[in-house]
């Protein structure tokens, strides 16, 4: 690995191998049963990217000569659960200038074909567990030539044409070299598409690593300058720094939370089971492996996990922080949280496919904050409704927003890149869709994102704004707020609750608890009881699925 100084252009396969290089004996990752060394990891992606590069993929057109929303990059689709695979073939893809973008293995038939279509995939790696979907699709996707296989327990036989994960990384350099990445090459993250199709979001790989993935030290507005900085602080104190990856690394912020930990050196610790949350295994694996932070996604991750600490007996004395992004947590899931575990800070991350990291808040025991208001970076605001000018401290209500270091575009789509990312006053911002209010103190109130707003008689509610009110209920264990159609308000406000097991509440004692925190006019006008709220495994809210729920009820006159 070169040494490169000054103005230094990151990219991402050269941020690992640089670590890698730096302490390659030491465990980089743990998961079932088996601890991996960085010079493990390193080996394995040098393999996959020499497959990529003998089959002919790779980078074809340089980012100069492209716009915002193209990308001269082969792509490849990863289609996988938690494991090392993940990792190894995201990084191995950046390391044969192919780029990898993240694939819901939850999608159906025709969600998959539709995104293997708009991202033009030429390779897809998936378990044998998936072949079946694979395989019902292929013949609908003339460009999609490369098929890489990891064998798993399911049974399903090499599908025609595929090759095995495990066999190509062995594969030698090729002769004539592999091509050198560049901090130009493409991140693409895939937005989850709970509120439309999914769309890919381009990113220089260094804007990204710098916004997002560690290349800002935590808690500094200063970037890494170098190399050898990187390596200096992986090699400070390697094995220090540990994390718990319980949220699926198909979406950005444990991607981000994977680099982050790469740069100091970490260990990643993966569940063995990685369909479904087993919190007693994972706080089991937590106290075993002595982890200093665990991300959640919302209540969906944090509140089966309280539940196990309050009931089990853990030793949870290496646990530093929790950290949550995604979706909101509710104040009663975190006051439980601080209750049973006081001496860990509990912080709340804001960020987006198209922004990044852009604010968040710590809370510990005993101190009282006010909910959904964050510190943001100095890259951070809040502009106008109509999109012409930057708020100042105590102007109100408008989007909030990131400038710098931001995406080129989406995938493909010239029109909503010049939508998302407009120019304000010469400075071209990232406007994903959220809406805040800009305080007097300059902290940022955050109200929820518009696409997912009511819009009763004339008032914007945010939904996340109620869901914290229902959730603020001891008996709800889980909520999700959708507005259906209302002859007399055009959509009114509907809350569809999950209660905890051997709990229930009345509708007037669902209101009544959220009287406490929100006005009339946003109170649900009907509470709709479900076994199970429908999320993502990230735990994001399926809000189409919700409505369609909220919508099949009665209609109010």
């Amino acid at each position: 690995m070169s040494d490169v100084s000054g103005d230094v252009n990151f990219n991402l396969s050269e941020v690992f191998g640089s670590v890698a290089d730096t302490i390659p004996d030491e465990t980089f990752l743990v998961w079932r049963g088996r601890r991996m060394s960085y010079g493990d990891i390193d080996k394995r992606v040098d393999g996959f990217a020499n497959y990529l590069t003998s089959v002919g993929l790779g980078c074809h057109t340089e980012r100069d000569a492209l716009a915002g929303h193209e990308s001269g990059q082969d792509h490849l689709g990863i289609y996988l659960r938690n494991g090392n695979e993940y990792l190894e073939a995201m990084i191995g893809a950046y390391r044969a200038r192919v780029a990898p973008f993240n694939v819901s293995y939850r999608y159906v038939e025709e969600e998959l074909c539709y995104l293997l279509t708009d991202s033009n995939a030429r390779a897809l790696v998936y378990p044998s567990e998936f072949a079946p979907q694979v395989a019902a699709i292929r013949d609908r996707l003339p460009n999609l030539s490369v098929l890489i296989q990891v064998a798993d327990d399911s049974g399903h036989p090499l599908l025609p044409g595929a090759v095995d994960f495990e066999t190509i990384l062995s594969t030698p350099a090729p002769p004539q070299g592999r091509p050198t990445p560049s901090g130009d090459d493409l991140y693409i993250l895939y937005t989850g598409g709970t509120t439309g199709m999914p769309k890919g979001v381009l990113w220089r790989q260094h804007d990204i690593f710098v916004s997002s993935m560690g290349g800002r030290p935590w808690g500094s507005d200063k970037a890494m300058t170098s190399y050898e900085q990187l390596r200096a602080q992986a090699g400070g104190s390697p094995g220090a720094m540990s994390l718990l990856m319980i949220p699926p690394l198909m979406h950005g912020a444990a991607q981000w939370a994977a680099f982050n930990t790469v740069t100091m050196g970490g260990r990643l610790v993966i569940p063995d089971d990685v369909e479904r949350l087993r919190a007693d295994a994972v706080l089991r694996l937590a106290e075993q492996e002595r982890v200093m932070s665990i991300p959640v996604v919302g209540d969906a991750i944090a509140r089966p996990l309280i539940d196990e600490i309050e009931a089990g007996d853990y030793d949870l004395s290496g646990l530093f922080a929790i950290t949550n992004g995604g979706a909101p947590m509710s104040p009663t899931v975190r006051a439980r949280i601080l209750a049973a575990l006081p001496s860990v800070m509990v912080m709340d991350a804001v960020g987006a496919s198209e922004s990044g990291a852009q604010m968040s808040t710590v809370n510990s025991a005993g101190a009282e904050e006010r909910a959904a208001v964050f510190t943001p970076q100095s890259d951070t605001g809040v502009v106008s409704a109509d999109l012409d000018r930057v708020l100042e401290p105590g102007e109100g209500p408008g989007w909030l927003a990131r400038r710098d270091l931001i995406p080129l575009g989406y995938l493909g789509d010239a029109e909503k890149s010049a939508r998302t990312f407009p120019t304000i006053d010469g400075v071209r911002w990232s406007v994903p869709g959220d809406r805040a209010n800009v305080l007097e103190d300059g902290r940022v109130e955050l109200l929820g994102r518009d696409s997912v707003t009511i819009n009763s008689g004339g008032e914007k509610i945010f939904v996340e704004e109620v869901e914290r009110a229902v959730a603020a209920h001891p008996a709800v264990y889980d909520v999700v707020v959708v507005g259906r159609p209302s002859e007399r308000w055009g959509s009114e406000v509907v809350a569809v609750v999950q209660f905890a097991d051997g709990s229930s509440a009345t509708d007037d004692e669902l209101v009544e608890v959220c009287q406490k925190s929100i006005a009339r006019y946003k109170m649900p006008k009907a509470f709709i009881r479900t076994d199970k709220v429908v999320r993502s495994p990230a735990g994001k809210a399926d809000y189409r699925w919700a409505k369609d729920l909220a919508t099949d009820g009665v209609r109010s006159e």
